[in-house]
């Protein structure tokens, strides 16, 4: 079902509660647009999981295609260059370098797991922390996306 046709649930689910009939406007809530909770689940990947999915996608941001850096290497511009290339540990984007956001990969659950996605490796991809941050719990389908090809590591 697309958005739109979401959009005139939601409609018909309106004009139902305004004509009194909550219980029907609940009953096509539930059988055109149902809420479906999913179980929250730890994530199983350890830093040395994570670096093999960089290297199995090439460093490559699945979603954008675009390059991306192995975590260690900006850490140690960090080191060097504190005030040029600074690092913030929570990630904070207005204490550390843009590059953290843009270049840092992470690992992104193609269908996320909070729509019922496995925490597992054929479910993991490598992605920016940016396109991780946009992508959030939305599905491909839903943001219009698709899935790239792994790039080559060397």
């Amino acid at each position: 079902m697309n958005q739109n046709d979401y959009s005139s649930i939601i409609l018909q689910a309106c004009d139902l509660i305004t004509s009194n009939s909550i219980d029907e406007a609940a009953s096509a809530i539930r059988i055109g647009y149902p809420f479906s909770p999913s179980e929250k689940s730890g994530r199983s990947y350890t830093p040395r999981v994570m670096t093999k999915i960089f290297t199995r996608d090439g460093f490559i941001d699945r979603y954008r295609g675009t390059r991306l850096v192995f975590p260690p290497t900006l850490r140690v511009l960090s080191h060097y260059l504190p005030l040029d290339f600074p690092y913030h540990k929570n990630g904070k984007m207005t204490e550390g370098h843009l590059a953290y956001w843009e270049l840092f990969p992470t690992i992104d659950h193609v269908k996320p797991v909070a729509r019922g996605g496995a925490d597992s490796e054929d479910n993991w991809v490598c992605c920016s922390m940016l396109t991780n941050s946009i992508k959030s719990n939305w599905t491909l389908e839903q943001l219009q996306w698709e899935l790239l090809p792994p790039g080559d590591v060397k």
